[in-house]
């Protein structure tokens, strides 16, 4: 039996195909987690899934599971894949690149024939992107018992719906799909994905190894102050949440630029009434921690909470930890795998650490992890010119392919290999 060779043309394809549900008019992608135009691409990836004989499941948290049986079904199962939700502006390829290559790898194997020791299932994460529910990543959170169903399931958007209620809409749009308890036992895990960074593309390198996944802290701090008119309240009177929010910005960054490896932003801010003759009474905003070591990131997460204590004047304050997520380091083991495949097909790599977040995190402390990453063009993603080289694309998904068949413990030919 020769070895099982992905299609880089059918993976294209796919990739392509996906873009189309939740497209924007201008290029890129709006399909955020538990929507309409995920309910579709639902539909798309199991319809394929099918196609290659792979059984659809899914679980309390919306995780999508579609899996091919190995001869003892009874060990623990190898899981590949990433997401399929995306920003409200995003690219096709964030996610989908990860769980398209799981299933193009495991399609491969199941058209040849070949039936793996362990069964092997292909996965998208529920919610990685967290644009719609904040935080992020609540599938893999809640498969890895990081998080409570009770916690999840009250989450609101925007127009407050919860989770729950998006998540029974999903659930009921697929009647038929096999329903399976959350979490179980992982053989390893591995994640294709676009490196969302440039040092790839300006190194010249197609595959990256995946070293970890440096930590991460998120806050909302809320700051409460009182209305008034702003033409007659006295300034010495005043309780002006921006006023407050502008000392906290102001001592936040200064705080933080001492170290380059700090990645510190203020990505959303809140203001109420938000009118041009009103004294601001309430700010809402969201910070975004992240550095490689884990006792740096501690002692800069403790200074934000200081100086919104401190700077926070004549208005109160709140300070909500929404994630707290460490640097984690990946398997070696399966690193020196992606490095021996890639230099088996003549594709450059390199070691490197992951700036941003992914469901690998959750997965690295409950079995033997992995990332695979590949080039995107700039390092640009959650854009909608967000691109990756369909070379490239194959590459990983190759990659991944050698992966899952020592694994699995997939046998073939090896002279073929």
């Amino acid at each position: 039996m020769m070895k099982p060779r992905i299609s880089p043309d059918r993976l294209w394809g796919r990739l392509m195909a996906l873009g189309k549900d939740g497209a924007l008019p201008g290029g890129g992608v709006d399909r955020q987690a538990l929507s309409a135009e995920e309910i579709l691409a639902w539909r798309r990836v199991i319809a394929w899934g099918a196609e290659a004989g792979l059984t659809a499941s899914t679980d309390p948290a919306g995780n999508l599971f579609l899996t091919l049986e190995g001869k003892f079904p009874h060990l623990a199962p190898v899981v590949a894949g990433s997401h399929i939700d995306s920003q409200p502006t995003g690219g096709l390829f964030d996610g989908a690149f990860g769980t398209l290559a799981a299933l193009e790898a495991v399609t491969a194997i199941a058209e040849m024939g070949l039936t793996p020791e362990r069964s092997i299932a292909v996965v998208a994460w529920m919610n990685e992107e967290g644009s719609r529910f904040a935080p992020g990543m609540m599938g893999s959170e809640l498969f890895a018992g990081l998080r409570t169903m009770d916690e999840v399931m009250t989450v609101r958007d925007a127009d407050g719906i919860s989770v729950g209620e998006a998540l029974k809409s999903v659930h009921d749009a697929f009647p038929d799909v096999k329903r399976r308890p959350l979490g179980f036992a992982v053989h390893a895990y591995i994640e294709p994905h676009i490196e969302q960074a440039d040092l790839l593309e300006t190194t010249g390198a197609v595959i990256g190894v995946v070293t970890g996944i440096q930590g991460k802290k998120t806050w909302e701090i809320t700051i409460s102050g009182r209305e008034a008119h702003a033409g007659t309240e006295p300034m010495d009177r005043r309780q002006d949440a921006v006023k407050a929010f502008a000392a906290m910005a102001t001592k936040m960054h200064a705080a933080m630029d001492v170290d380059d490896l700090v990645k510190f932003t203020i990505g959303r801010a809140e203001v109420q009434p938000n009118a041009p003759s009103v004294v601001p009474a309430k700010v809402a905003f969201r910070i975004d921690l992240r550095h490689p070591d884990n006792d740096l990131l501690d002692a800069f997460g403790t200074r934000i909470e200081e100086i919104a204590s401190a700077e926070a004047g004549s208005c109160g304050v709140s300070v909500r930890r929404l994630v707290d997520a460490p640097s984690n380091g990946f398997d070696e083991g399966l690193r020196s795998q992606i490095r021996a495949s890639a230099e088996r097909h003549g594709f450059a790599h390199l070691d490197l650490l992951s700036a941003a977040g992914h469901d690998a995190r959750q997965m690295a402390p409950l079995t033997r992890s992995a990332m695979i990453f590949i080039p995107c063009r700039d390092g640009l993603s959650h854009h909608p010119d967000e691109w990756a080289e369909p070379a490239h694309v194959a590459a990983g998904a190759t990659v991944l392919l050698d992966l899952l068949l020592q694994e699995a413990g997939v046998s073939f030919n090896q002279g073929d290999a």
